[in-house]
């Protein structure tokens, strides 16, 4: 039997919790091997296993797999998440951009200018509230169904309650104005292998905060 994937990647959150995500939900376990110093990265960089000397890297499949979205869509298609057929699989992946380019700006929020994320958590909301997510309530309304995408569970429905959850931590009430968003919510939060990783002690990381700042400043040297 192959081996539980391996994660290469800094303890906190970064671009490798939808990685975390997308395995949990997938019942998938993993393994992390954190990226704690600047030399650790360097040695990786230096062994060669880092085609583009960037990280997140996984080991999965007896490959050494980088790039985050190539990571992503091979693991959503492994495990049965990426649609039925072209069409299914071209709006997961129109869903899934939006909520990554959602889910961007909430992730380099915390290594913004003190005088800056005020007014850019603004227009965090603002984008959250009138671009991203009227999109998925109509979605939900005009499908009829559970999920974005066919009548199954899929790599869209897993990443939008992970952009769902960030955008609470920036404003807890952000989805008022979106019932089925909050009963979607609810529905995918409850899914087995998704309410594990919710749970206290799973690998999932917690929000930024200015430690875990300063730690990734140091290694990656910004």
């Amino acid at each position: 039997m192959a081996g539980k994937p391996k994660l290469h990647y800094t303890k906190g959150r970064g671009k490798m919790e939808s990685i975390r995500w997308l395995l949990a939900a997938a019942g998938v376990e993993f393994e992390e091997e954190f990226i704690e110093t600047k030399e650790d990265l360097e040695k990786l960089r230096n062994d060669g296993v880092l085609l583009f000397h960037q990280v997140p890297m996984v080991e999965i499949d007896g490959m050494r797999m980088v790039q985050t979205r190539a990571i992503l869509s091979y693991i959503a298609a492994k495990y049965n998440l990426y649609g039925k057929d072209l069409k299914e699989r071209a709006w997961i992946d129109m869903y899934v951009e939006g909520t990554t380019d959602l889910m961007g700006m909430i992730m380099y929020l915390p290594f913004q200018p003190a005088d800056t994320k005020e007014k850019n958590l603004a227009l965090i909301i603002e984008r959250a509230t009138t671009r991203y997510f009227p999109v998925y309530e109509k979605a939900l309304k005009d499908h009829g169904q559970d999920y974005l995408v066919g009548n199954k569970l899929s790599w869209a429905d897993v990443h939008l309650l992970e952009a769902i959850l960030m955008a609470e931590e920036c404003k807890p009430d952000v989805l008022s104005a979106f019932p089925l968003l909050q009963a979607f919510k609810g529905r995918i939060s409850n899914i087995p292998t998704i309410k594990k990783f919710l749970q206290p002690g799973s690998q999932r990381k917690p929000p930024t905060d200015e430690k875990s700042v300063a730690v990734v400043r140091k290694i990656f040297n910004i």
